[in-house]
């Protein structure tokens, strides 16, 4: 009997400007690993695709005719067997693009939805299928601080209100920090770890012949 293990469908989101910055050679790290491991990877830089983050009154409703980007952004979302966001951590929060394309594309009926008789005020049900989540920040704010001043609202975002909320409870996160002050070993290193979180949870494509 012959058992295959099939590639998965994995979007990758970037949003960083600084085309030299930590955030794409992490993206960088990220996709190499996927398509060394037999994935079908979607990848999108935000910032250089120059995706718009504005939320027109005309789309906010779940019938809304969306333009062809967005539209294509909600497709892949729907479809992808896994989702990869990175992004520097700014007071707190994604970039305004990052945080634009959720308003846009994780949106009711792709990734959420109401139950009949519910008009909103309820608890959503999640829609979205992928298998699994993950998010990488960096940050210039010690762990420490993060956690004890802050309490680290990102966690609390992509956690709780994005994709627990929209069905995805497998997900993991890892924070770089203090980027700012990082030497370039320790970035080799924080690399590394990238890489090795991906090959974990996005392992390598295998296909094993047996007989019985």
């Amino acid at each position: 009997m012959e058992v295959i293990q099939i590639a998965m469908r994995i979007s990758v989101i970037l949003a960083h400007p600084d085309t030299a910055s930590f955030n794409h050679a992490i993206a960088s790290v990220v996709l190499t690993q996927l398509e060394k491991n037999g994935h079908d990877v979607s990848f999108h830089d935000l910032c250089a695709e120059n995706f718009g983050p504005l939320l027109s009154c005309e789309e906010i409703l779940k019938e809304a005719v969306l333009p062809d980007t967005v539209k294509s952004h909600c497709e892949e979302v729907r479809k992808a067997d896994g989702i990869i966001v990175i992004h520097p951590n700014w007071w707190g929060q994604p970039p305004a693009v990052l945080k634009g394309w959720i308003d846009r594309v994780i949106r009711p009926g792709i990734a959420y939805e109401f139950l009949e008789g519910d008009s909103g005020e309820g608890i959503p049900r999640g829609l979205l299928k992928a298998e699994a989540a993950v998010v990488i920040n960096t940050s210039n704010t010690l762990p420490e601080r993060e956690q004890q001043v802050f309490g680290d609202p990102l966690e609390t975002i992509w956690r709780n209100c994005i994709f627990g909320l929209c069905g995805v409870d497998n997900f993991h996160r890892r924070t770089f920090s203090t980027v700012v002050t990082s030497t370039e070993n320790e970035r080799i290193q924080w690399l590394e770890q990238a890489r090795a979180l991906i090959d974990r949870i996005f392992p390598k494509v295998e296909r094993a012949t047996s007989r019985c």
